[in-house]
């Protein structure tokens, strides 16, 4: 009796644990219908409402003087739901082709992608879908004409880039669908598959302003799906925010000018307002007209662009690293004073090479000894060899490699082997060597001859032309400089403040006199001779690098680096051209008329026959194709 009575009250819970699980269950369900799943909430109000995005205009683009260099033209996006396409009665594909101007087996394509989870992770039936992107006006006005044919397929209003000017296109940068990367470095649910991103230049860097506010504006249906007006006049929707303008500090002309001299040739040309590290030009050759990658063109023409052995793509002065030959020879000199090695009136013996006689790297001929600005104004390459290898054998630092860090440290507060800051994306460092790799290379057994080269520039070491350029701004300064940057001014935001403050080198201004004396004497009766013109003085120092792929020796690197003027400078260049051979051969030229073009105005008619020399020239042997608008 007791074991029926146990076994009865055991069903009893049994079922009454059935009873509550069950329950539990639908309760669980109920909370994920409703709270967690948004499946069929999309699809009430997809029954119920049309959320139709409008896109902001993104921000225009000035140069200093206010040319605008960017701006906005009208595009249209063909997006569909699928769902309404679907429960559509009838449906012409082929008309549909027609009225966009595509075929059957693109229809089909892209009916499969918009679909494909692993493509559009976004995709849900009741949402609308980019289905065709940058329709043009004419194109748009021809669908509009039978849009009613086609269920489920809507346009969306967009802008597009349009350009001033063929020029700055490594600078200003370019707009391009969203990627799989894009959507997961943008943590805020802002970008979905089909809108458009800033992915270079400015246009990347500045994007968060640039691309504004998205609004909505929500469109009620009627039983049979078809809009029938505003919801509750509108007072729901959001009106899109435009995105800011930007003033950048670039001079357009300029710009133009500059490009014009680098025709034909591969290098590039920076100047910088040593006063303020506002950017006045720069220039990155071989380059293209940015106006060639909007649109439904933009994919050929980058296939085109990326595939090109010259490399088109390559913002040259801040992405590209090269040897500075003689014009790291400052550097050198003021990590020398600084470090007690040198005095201003120290000289060292040269006989066409370090160490004395045939030695490498060869030095040509001049007088002999010399001290510190004359060597600086014949660009002697025994003098720094010499100072470096005093360094490095100086018994105050216990190690050859706690020397040579010291030097290290000392390049990296002149701003080398660092990223500058400047205001554009992927930013290279270059390279200052230090005690790290070399005992990883020789095992710990290495000596100050062993990396001399890197006293002239040479060896190891690799700057941007940013870097080169900011080295000539901090001298013109006397010992400081501003973070170099683009963008002059953003509409009603103030710039970040590491544009606005001085950063120091850590080299006292009264160690600068000697090295400013020394690139006037460059330009006065030295190695920059090419760069002289009256009433301006230019202080300057120039840079044949040579130049390895490998172990084969290519033609060198023409360098020059120079601030105007002397005192009170206002500009401050780096000029390199691939391959040019001399510094006084092109980069020196192309300097003193982007001085004389800048500081005066104009190019003066003695000055004419130069600048139809270097125009006219080429180092680029191989024939190279851009596309063209």
């Amino acid at each position: 009796m007791q074991s029926r009575d146990f076994d009865l009250a055991n069903r009893k819970i049994f079922i009454v644990a059935i009873f509550f699980l069950l329950i539990f269950f639908y309760i669980g369900r109920l909370f994920v219908l409703q709270v967690v799943d948004n499946k069929y909430k999309e699809g009430a109000d997809s029954n119920a409402f049309f959320k139709k995005t409008r896109y902001p205009p993104r921000g225009a683009i000035y140069d200093r003087n206010g040319e605008l260099l960017v701006y906005n033209q009208p595009s249209y996006d063909v997006t569909v739901i699928m769902r309404e396409m679907r429960d559509a009665k009838k449906f012409d594909t082929l008309a549909f082709c027609d009225a966009v101007g595509i075929n059957i087996e693109y229809f089909r394509k892209r009916m499969e992608d918009v679909q494909n989870r692993k493509l559009n992770k976004n995709y849900s039936s009741y949402k609308p879908q980019i289905f065709i992107t940058q329709l043009s006006s004419r194109e748009y006005g021809v669908f509009q004409q039978y849009a009613f044919k086609f269920p489920g397929f809507y346009v969306q209003s967009k802008t597009i880039r349009e350009y001033g000017y063929p020029n700055a296109a490594h600078v200003l940068g370019y707009i391009a669908e969203v990627d799989k990367r894009n959507l997961e470095d943008y943590k805020e649910e802002y970008y979905v598959k089909g809108d458009y991103i800033g992915k270079t230049g400015i246009e990347k860097q500045y994007e968060s302003d640039l691309r504004g506010e998205k609004g909505v504006e929500i469109l009620l249906r009627d039983a049979h799906g078809r809009i029938k007006g505003t919801y509750e006049n509108g007072i729901h929707d959001k009106e899109p925010v435009q995105g800011k303008d930007l003033t950048l500090s670039l001079d357009i002309d300029l710009q133009a000018y500059g490009e014009m001299l680098m025709q034909n040739k591969m290098g590039s040309i920076i100047m910088i307002e040593p006063q303020t590290g506002e950017i006045l030009c720069m220039v990155s050759v071989p380059t293209y007209d940015p106006s060639i990658l909007v649109g439904r063109q933009f994919s050929d023409n980058f296939k085109i662009l990326s595939k090109t052995t010259t490399k088109p793509l390559i913002n040259r002065a801040v992405n590209g690293t090269f040897p500075p030959g003689s014009t790291f020879k400052p550097a050198q000199a003021l990590v020398l004073l600084e470090e007690n090695i040198i005095q201003p009136s120290t000289a060292y013996s040269c006989h066409h090479g370090f160490p004395l006689g045939n030695g490498h790297p060869a030095c040509h001929g001049h007088a002999s000894p010399l001290a510190l600005s004359d060597a600086i104004g014949t660009s002697c390459n025994s003098y720094f060899c010499w100072g470096l290898k005093a360094m490095l054998d100086n018994k105050k630092y216990g190690t050859i490699q706690k020397a040579i860090d010291t030097w290290r440290e000392r390049m990296n507060g002149l701003g080398f082997g660092q990223q500058l800051g400047i205001d554009l994306p992927d930013e290279k460092r270059g390279r200052i060597p230090g005690s790290t790799l070399y005992d990883k290379w020789y095992n710990g057994r290495w000596n100050p001859f062993t990396v001399i080269s890197n006293a002239i520039g040479q060896g190891e070491v690799e700057a941007t032309p940013l870097q080169i350029c900011n080295l000539a701004a901090s001298i013109a300064n006397r010992g400081f400089f501003y973070t170099p940057h683009i963008v002059k001014k953003i509409k009603d935001t103030p710039l970040n403040e590491i544009y606005t403050k001085p950063r120091y080198t850590g080299v006292p201004s009264d160690k600068y006199e000697c090295i400013v004396d020394g690139m006037r004497l460059a330009v006065t009766q030295g190695t920059c001779s090419n760069a002289r013109i009256p009433d301006i003085e230019i202080c300057g120092k120039t840079g044949t690098a040579e130049n390895f792929s490998g172990k084969i020796k290519n033609k060198d690197h023409s360098l020059f680096m120079a601030f105007a003027p002397k005192d009170n400078p206002r500009v401050a260049i780096a000029v390199l051209v691939e391959n040019g051979g001399f510094g006084n051969t092109y980069a020196v030229p192309i300097g003193r008329l982007m001085i004389e073009k800048y500081l005066n105005g104009k190019i003066a008619d003695y000055s004419v026959p130069l600048e139809e020399k270097i125009k006219t020239s080429a180092t680029i042997l191989s024939r190279y194709v851009l596309p063209k608008k």
